[in-house]
């Protein structure tokens, strides 16, 4: 049998449970390895006070956390890695950018197809450009990518997702729909496994991409994209301006964290409706430029 090495991330389970519908349909030809990143200091769930808001400029500046050992070994031979992850800060979650930069992920990843697999909110091709520049950078080739979103509308998510990770509360709770990713989406994501296997029962990874989209593993919006852009440089200006007041739970920080919070979501929920409106009806002028960004974001095309 092939072996096939999945890395994965996951506080709620979402990640992991999405992870595994797809991998499902792989287990008839592959001998799978399951590796949980683990923190040494693991990061709280539900997130309490503003513990959230301290992962913000580690996040944004990918600087890395301490991990626990691995159980997998670096030195086998893996036909296939898979990275399941979250985004953080439009950028990926610390325990997978931690993970990316040790030398025990260029062993593993070096010369081998790399499918990644996100499950989030609505705004991820940031947090995949960083991922997939690691991949590149670690002499890996990226052959597939799936991403999972919250189809609730972009200002009810906000509220769904924060109650969720800041109270534990998925469930649907008066006006407000469940959080998160529909387990109906979740279940049918085995389809992605599908042509995964397929994929290299016709030893033509070249085409995998492709035919996930056909079957939707990827959907661009090119406003989200204009505004993950944007709000990204700002979050690096932001991140600089915290670091200066000390590391990853730093008390002296505190202030210029709450001052952040409040820009963050002072932009969700005024600025950014005005900015989105401004981006689709750049993007309905320029028909070029907006399938030339859906084309590049779709695939897994690396620009040095």
């Amino acid at each position: 049998m092939k072996k096939a090495l999945v890395v994965y991330y996951s506080q709620t389970g979402q990640a992991k449970e999405i992870a595994e519908a797809i991998v499902n349909p792989l287990k008839t030809t592959f001998e799978i390895t399951w590796e949980e990143l683990r923190p040494i200091t693991p990061f709280p769930f539900p997130w309490k006070g503003i513990s959230f808001f301290q992962t913000f400029p580690e996040s944004v500046q990918e600087i890395p956390c301490e991990m626990m050992q691995f159980a997998f070994d670096p030195d086998e031979d893996f036909d296939l890695v898979i990275l399941a992850f979250q985004t953080w800060y439009l950028s990926p979650s610390i325990p997978m950018n931690s993970f990316l930069q040790l030398d025990s992920a260029k062993k593993v990843i070096k010369d081998k197809p790399v499918i990644t697999i996100q499950g989030c909110r609505n705004m991820w091709v940031m947090s995949q450009e960083r991922v997939k520049r690691r991949i590149y950078d670690l002499g890996g080739k990226l052959v597939g990518n799936i991403v999972l979103v919250d189809k609730n509308p972009n200002l009810v998510s906000v509220i769904t997702i924060v109650r969720w990770m800041t109270k534990g509360e998925k469930k649907k709770s008066g006006w407000f729909p469940e959080a998160g990713i529909s387990e109906k989406e979740i279940k049918e994501s085995t389809k992605f496994g599908e042509v995964i296997l397929n994929a290299f029962k016709d030893d033509n990874l070249e085409g995998l991409q492709d035919w996930l989209l056909e079957k939707g593993a990827v959907h661009i919006d090119p406003v989200l994209v204009s505004i993950e852009k944007r709000g990204l440089m700002m979050f690096r200006i932001w991140s600089k301006f915290i670091l200066k007041k000390g590391s990853y739970g730093s008390a002296a920080r505190v202030g210029r964290l709450k001052l952040f919070k409040y820009y963050l979501f002072g932009v969700i929920f005024l600025i950014s409706p005005v900015v989105s409106l401004l981006f689709y009806l750049k993007h309905k002028i320029s028909r070029e430029g907006r399938q030339k960004l859906v084309d590049y974001y779709s695939h897994n095309f690396f620009e040095e």
